[in-house]
């Protein structure tokens, strides 16, 4: 009932996974100053992971982001067709010639790919050594245990054996809590079937800022001119990430060949 109450109204009723609630997501990333802010940083830590160079950069599931506004020669794609991007493609079939890419960069979309492993068989391919896959994804703590499962529409299931995620649709079918399955409970599983991969670096972060924001499912809890404090609130809780936080940055470089 609380979920339902605090559902916002431009996508209330709406299916997760028509193109239509994607675009109108895209306005209320504009429309809500707080959230747009947590955006701003997110896309200026993967900008600032991606490696030197000319070469594109795909962002996979570009949705109602604004990542090309941090990234030269962005390539945005989605999995459907919506205003804004470049590519309707397939995550597990990239249409990409190898070694063509300098990084891939995503936000909140790995925990919806069915079959990660053949995603970064894919990313392999496609990006060149040194490239990374940089992403921002729902990280497994005590505190995000108890939101997600209460709050979030997406499945969390820190406790799945499996890697795959159940047929559903685009963004209906997921599994919140495969980054951290994938990168921290499963990590040395990960690095010997996915060998072309580094896992160079892992944030957790951001306990309560996407939470009080509403993200783009649900109302503000809080006024724009209060994210300074949160953000202060949060630093000084960073030595508690591992406990608290509900997101991680993870960064993967591609190994030599």
């Amino acid at each position: 009932m609380l979920t339902r109450w605090l559902e916002h109204p431009l996508t209330r009723g709406l299916d997760i996974d028509d193109p239509r609630t994607t675009h109108l997501r895209r306005r209320i990333l504009a429309e809500k100053r707080f959230l747009r802010r947590i955006y701003e940083e997110w896309y200026a830590a993967l900008a600032a992971s991606l490696p030197p160079g000319e070469a594109p950069v795909l962002e996979l599931g570009s949705g109602a982001g604004f990542l090309a506004d941090f990234v030269p020669r962005l390539v945005r794609s989605e999995v459907f067709y919506t205003p804004g991007i470049d590519l309707v493609l397939d995550g597990l079939a990239l249409p990409f010639r190898e070694s063509s890419l300098r990084g891939i960069a995503m936000t909140n979309v790995l925990h919806h790919l069915p079959c990660p492993l053949r995603f970064f068989a894919e990313a392999a391919r496609a990006v060149r050594p040194g490239g990374v896959v940089t992403m921002i994804e729902p990280w497994v703590t005590p505190w995000s245990r108890w939101v997600y499962t209460r709050l979030h529409h997406e499945p969390f299931l820190p406790e799945a054996r499996d890697w795959e995620i159940p047929s559903g649709g685009p963004l209906s079918g997921a599994n919140g809590a495969l980054p951290w399955i994938l990168f921290h409970r499963d990590r040395q599983r990960f690095e010997r079937e996915a060998p072309a991969w580094r896992v160079r670096s892992i944030a957790p972060m951001m306990p309560f800022r996407y939470l009080v924001s509403g993200g783009v499912s649900l109302r503000s809890l809080t006024p724009t001119a209060s994210y300074p404090l949160w953000k202060g609130f949060e630093r000084a809780l960073s030595p508690l990430a591992g406990r608290l936080a509900m997101f991680a940055h993870v960064v993967l470089e591609r190994r030599d060949a």
